[in-house]
């Protein structure tokens, strides 16, 4: 669900027209020194004088960020909830739809707003970290970081009896991934486009197909395969991560972004984070949501 052109910017795969380097034909980007301050988000002690903080999460994106019943939930909405609680104010969740690629979606929500009737968040949750963004989009602070992600496969364990698969299995066995996602890209590089890749609309849809028998395997974000699995307890599916050759990194790191201008609440978020990690707060979160935790370095 995260936009391919920044998957593929932060594992290492490249799009056609090249790799990135870092900060490659970088330059500098604009900054919103004449936006009006309602577009550019509130400071830190406006938040604790009103007393709430709003997050920006992704909609329709289970395990992380999706609406149950008139109300947002996820393991990044729970994040969220630490943060505020950390922050003494009450968290409050807005659902956001994912634009083209991470820049828009910084734009829209953190650093400036959309065009027409825009408005940024306190903070958005689930911005993957990396060196290059970091350079790039200078209008965002990334900080908060809280998990890391990794690539990984979902199959059936009576197809694979003998040993679970990898890659190169899916030359013969068919396989669902996301479309135009980064595992779409990865195996279409690795074993050219046979039509053993059978492509879905998200995650989740590739999970179902696997487990109504269209396919032997899944390929994709662990969290998502693994909330495939919670979805279809008695379909025989399990989750591994095997090594993946020719992939530059198959695992990131997830935090969140804030805008440039307010150091001081992504330094405050920073710390709650941090604290939350050293308490197992947030493993707690991971493990109420069934999903495997993998703590990121920081």
């Amino acid at each position: 669900m995260l936009r391919r052109a920044l998957l593929a910017m932060a594992l290492g795969v490249a799009l056609p027209g090249g790799a990135f380097a870092r900060c490659e034909d970088y330059v500098p980007q604009a900054k919103p020194q004449n936006t009006f301050a309602q577009d550019v988000g509130r400071e830190f002690d406006r938040i604790i004088e009103d007393g709430w903080i709003e997050f920006a999460v992704y909609e329709n994106y289970a395990p992380w960020s999706y609406e149950e019943k008139g109300k947002a939930v996820g393991v990044d909405v729970e994040i969220g909830r630490l943060v505020a609680k950390a922050l003494g104010v009450e968290a409050k969740f807005r659902l956001v739809a994912a634009g083209e690629n991470l820049e828009a979606d910084l734009l829209n929500y953190v650093w400036k707003g959309a065009a027409v009737g825009g408005r940024v968040s306190d903070v958005m949750l689930h911005v993957p970290y990396d060196s290059a963004l970091v350079c790039r989009i200078e209008q965002v602070s990334f900080t908060g970081k809280y998990a890391k992600e990794n690539i990984a496969i979902a199959y059936r364990a009576s197809d694979y009896e003998e040993k679970a698969p990898t890659p190169p299995f899916f030359r013969f066995d068919a396989v669902a991934v996301e479309n135009d996602a980064i595992s779409d890209f990865y195996l279409t590089s690795l074993i050219g486009p046979v039509d053993k890749i059978h492509r879905y609309r998200s995650t989740a849809a590739a999970m179902d197909g696997l487990a109504e028998g269209d396919t032997k395997a899944a390929m994709g974000p662990r969290a998502e395969l693994e909330a495939g699995l919670l979805r279809h307890p008695d379909a025989g599916l399990k989750v591994h991560s095997p090594p993946l050759v020719g992939f530059a990194r198959g695992s990131w790191t997830i935090g969140v972004g804030v805008n440039f201008q307010h150091k001081d609440l992504a330094y405050a978020i920073d710390e709650a984070i941090e604290k939350a990690l050293a308490d197992g707060e947030i493993a707690r979160v991971f493990e109420a949501h069934g999903l495997t935790f993998t703590p990121p370095e920081r």
